[in-house]
């Protein structure tokens, strides 16, 4: 407990008091937000924004390293595989995100990387991540991630080698690849406001922080009351994945406070984007993958009324379901004020995150197996 308590403050301290610094370092450098898209033409409150430093995210990802390593050693809770496994994808992620950033910034315009060059660097990212996850077994025999779908613990009959090895090695590699570009643009969509995309991160990672420290007291491995052996969890180093997000969630929660309304700082592509790859990591390290769907539920909010949006477009040809997508554009275009918006969506964030938690807990308590 010593060790997350550690990492988690340490976390915190570090990208709330050295923001400023870093800014200053930013400003230095000509990190400087572009605005050149479509929603700022049509939200002209968002051309104010232009110049604020940017690429923020690098901040929270540094914060989360510092926090993590020293808290860990300081606690007597070595760093684990698990947790490099979602610092690997934290910072895979954020690399993709900061050569986004990086191209904006020096074309001063918003163009970036293309959509499949994003995607082909994500899937760089995810394939060594989901090959280590899937080997080196510890002395219980448990590997960081398994074969199965999970919910909330592996679905036994939900196998992805059932059809065996090498189809198994393929449809793995393509359902977490799902998972991880999936999440990691969906909060990367989300990141249009001050604050939304932190906020709601801050819900859903310390949503995993609790249901990770929850499966490290009841975890199979190493259990000395074998009466709870069919609901325990057979998740690999459960402590320290709770420890890493723990940190990475205080890390948001420093970040937040330099960019909430009014930002002065954006998180950035390499911000969003290192945010979804430690929501994947978690979800995939937990067992816990469909539950993703209702804890990061803002974030597939923002991801869905795009889809929506375009889905309505081509078979109305042409006709408009929201008047701006994401969802968040939307409501600006009614007249909500930006606040309104953003603190609104991270109570819902809160009450989905909220409400996982809930359910994760009832499905113990019944003793309802995979």
């Amino acid at each position: 407990m010593r060790s997350l308590l550690m990492a988690a403050a340490i976390s915190l301290a570090f990208t709330l008091f050295l923001t400023p610094v870093f800014l200053r370092l930013f400003r230095k450098l000509g990190w400087g937000q572009v605005i050149r898209t479509p929603e700022d033409v049509a939200n002209p409150s968002h051309g104010a924004k232009r110049g604020t430093p940017t690429m923020g995210g690098v901040i929270f990802i540094l914060g989360t390293i510092v926090g993590y390593f020293v808290g860990s050693y300081a606690g007597g809770s070595p760093p684990s595989l698990s947790a490099i496994l979602v610092l690997w994808l934290m910072v895979g992620f954020g690399a993709v995100g900061f050569i986004d950033d990086y191209m904006k910034v020096r074309s001063q315009r918003s163009l970036g990387l293309s959509g499949w060059r994003k995607i082909i660097g994500q899937l760089i990212v995810m394939v060594p991540f989901g090959i280590v996850a899937l080997n080196f077994k510890n002395s219980w025999g448990q590997t960081p991630a398994s074969g199965f779908v999970s919910l909330f613990r592996d679905i036994t009959w939900l196998n992805l080698f059932a059809f065996g090895v090498i189809a198994g090695w393929i449809l793995y590699l393509i359902w977490i690849a799902v998972i991880g570009i999936a999440t990691s643009n969906s909060v990367n969509l989300t990141d249009g406001l001050d604050g939304l995309a932190a906020g709601s991160g801050v819900f859903v990672v310390g949503a995993y922080s609790l249901i990770a420290f929850w499966q490290s007291k009841q975890a199979c491995a190493g259990a000395v009351d074998t009466s709870n052996l069919e609901v325990c969890y057979e998740v690999r180093d459960p402590f320290s994945l709770a420890i890493v997000a723990a940190s990475f969630g205080a890390g948001l929660i420093g970040f937040l406070w330099w960019n909430a309304p009014k930002a002065k700082v954006f998180m950035g592509d390499v911000g969003s984007m290192a945010i979804g790859g430690v929501i994947t990591a978690m979800a995939i390290l937990t067992r816990t993958e469909l539950l993703l769907f209702v804890i990061a539920g803002v974030f597939v909010l923002s991801s869905g009324s795009v889809i929506l949006q375009r889905l309505y477009f081509k078979l109305t040809r042409g006709k408009r379901l929201f008047l701006m997508s994401p969802f968040h554009h939307h409501l600006e275009m009614r007249g909500w004020a930006e606040v309104t918006i953003v603190v609104r969506l991270w109570i819902i964030a809160g009450l989905l995150a909220v409400s996982a938690v809930g359910l994760f807990y009832v499905e113990w308590l019944t003793g309802v197996g995979g």
